[in-house]
């Protein structure tokens, strides 16, 4: 049976042994299609995160996608056009059993207006990353990589600990919601701003926020006297960060950390405007739309402003990639990319190895099969610092939303061999019920992204988008469950390119074999990109793991 949902109560937790399709395969992929939209931000709209990330593209297309989970045997395909389901094809038992492409527009047309008109026809829709793909788990999807951005930073300027140090961060929406809590798991006083009280309330209520102040000259008393305690805390305070970062600036207060997770990367649907409300907002969005993204990038241009000038100040100052930078650049802040991205600052020597955040999710529903695969992955992986850190901690601090779910930075191999150990869980009963896995799209072969994933390629390749294209070509010839590719980022159109993966671990010989291809050749594609580009972490990581890599002259 589903268990209740406090947050949304008409969108129950899947959960238990009964199936209501005609295997695990098919029911594992409903089950989180059902999950992400009772973690989701508004599902009465089918919206799962950032303003318009979807779960289907309507109604009458979520119903016919559950119809045909439901009733499809495992030799059947289902294909999926931007939240659509358009065909249910024969192919093979080993064949995924769904495939689907979100938002993808052709180059010249790739551009926001003519998304939002194609929107307006019910022609597409933007499935985000993990929204579309039915892969989002709640904050809990992003909230190590901030939590090992934030250790990364440690390192680089604060001699390993963030004890005694203010960060300043906007955004408690779907994705920057988990903000607060990485910031204090990582010994930080974190202040996170955001314009609607709703998501502050609803942060606080899963507990990844402490406390809501009433306002600003309160919020900075309450991270003042935790800085010097070394105390770390997170704080929230309702407003606009247009307002809120250049008040903070012009009062002499240099944070020791800033980012922002608003989505900045919709100027119509995501960001909202300093001087409006959100009702405001909610009524210029389909017949001003022109006005309302003036509105949006002229106060974005603050915003970034006042940021660079905390960067000036001697603050660490990053994009955590929701386009803020490239907004204002095309606002007139010309210096506006002296701001780096997180993944080339932060991150990516672990991508180069193809490490990156990989997930599970316990589709029985319980909690204990999840504490289960905690206590293996510290068995399996004792010598991986990051990982054994990261669920000790997060066993202790990461509340579950929806499916009891984990996710944890895990590179080439060791993806593999904990896919097929949890598999031989299931297999022998030990679990209560098979096990979905899938990964981030911000991936190592997943993502083309030129002001993200992407951004300065050590041989220029940044905005070359066949990887996650061969990613998913791949994926689907390796027996996946689910493959994806996506397009969009800001304002929904041209900005990046992205594959998605599943598989459902249901012990069965079957399963094994889908999650070794898979697993396997996703990250070894990952780690093959960055070799092609020239990085000496995947050279060595091909000359100790043997992966088939290719040279040329």
């Amino acid at each position: 049976m589903p268990k209740p949902n406090p947050r949304h109560p008409n969108y129950p937790i899947p959960s238990g042994d009964v199936l209501r399709a005609r295997g695990w395969r098919q029911e594992g992929l409903l089950r989180l299609l059902e999950n992400v939209l009772s973690v989701g931000e508004d599902p009465d709209n089918l919206i799962v995160y950032a303003a318009l990330g979807k779960a289907a593209r309507n109604w009458a297309a979520h119903r016919a996608i559950v119809k045909a989970l439901t009733e499809m045997d495992e030799d059947q395909t289902l294909i999926i056009q931007s939240g659509k389901p358009v065909g249910l094809l024969k192919t093979h038992a080993k064949a995924p059993l769904v495939i689907m492409a979100n938002c993808n527009i052709v180059g010249q047309w790739a551009k926001a207006e003519v998304f939002y008109e194609l929107q307006r026809k019910g022609l597409i829709c933007w499935g985000g990353l993990t929204a579309g793909a039915w892969q989002y788990i709640g904050s809990q999807g992003v909230i190590q990589g901030t939590y090992e951005i934030f250790m990364r930073i440690a390192e680089k300027r604060f001699g390993g600990s963030l004890a005694g140090r203010f960060i300043l961060t906007a955004g408690l929406g779907g994705m920057g919601g988990a903000q607060p809590l990485a910031g204090r798991m990582a010994g930080a006083a974190i202040l996170c701003v955001d314009i609607d009280p709703a998501r502050a309330a609803a942060r606080k209520a899963v507990g990844y926020l402490e406390h809501v102040a009433p306002d600003l000259d309160t919020a900075l008393s309450v991270i003042d006297e935790a800085v010097k305690e070394k105390r770390a805390t997170s704080i929230g305070l309702v407003g606009n960060a247009a307002e809120i970062y250049p008040e903070i600036a012009r009062r002499g207060i240099v944070p020791d950390i800033v980012t922002d997770q608003t989505s900045a990367h919709d100027l119509v649907y995501g960001y909202v405007p300093k001087g409006m409300s959100l009702d405001q907002v909610k009524g210029l969005r389909d017949d001003g739309q022109g006005q309302l993204m003036a509105a949006s990038r002229a106060s974005i241009v603050e915003h970034v402003s006042a940021m660079l000038e905390f960067q000036r100040q001697g603050a660490e100052v990053f994009d955590n990639g929701n386009l803020i930078r490239t907004q204002a650049r095309e606002g007139g802040v010309a210096n506006a990319f002296d701001i780096p991205i997180f993944t080339e600052a932060y991150l990516r020597p672990l991508f180069a190895r193809a490490i990156g955040p990989f997930r599970w999710m316990a589709l029985s529903g319980a909690e204990s099969d999840i504490a289960r695969i905690d206590d293996l992955v510290l068995e399996m992986f004792p010598d991986n610092g990051i990982v054994t850190n990261w669920i000790r901690l997060a066993r202790d601090n990461v509340p579950f939303e929806g499916l009891p779910a984990r996710i944890a930075w895990l590179g080439h191999g060791e993806r593999t061999a904990l896919a097929l150990a949890v598999n031989r869980l299931v297999a022998a009963g030990e679990l209560k019920g098979p096990v979905a896995f899938s990964r981030d799209h911000l991936d190592a072969g997943a993502m083309a992204h030129p002001n993200i994933m992407t951004e300065r390629m050590k041989d220029g390749s940044d905005a070359i988008a066949d990887w996650p294209l061969l990613d998913a070509m791949l994926l689907s010839s390796s027996m996946a469950d689910l493959v994806v590719i996506h397009s969009g980022g800001g304002g929904y159109a041209g900005y990046m390119t992205s594959c998605g993966v599943t598989l459902v671990a249901d012990g069965t010989a079957d399963g094994a074999e889908r999650l070794e291809h898979a697993l396997t050749n996703d990250t070894s594609l990952g780690v093959i990109r960055y070799a092609d580009a020239g990085y000496d972490e995947s050279l060595d990581e091909i000359a100790k793991k043997g992966i088939g890599y290719v040279t040329v002259g």
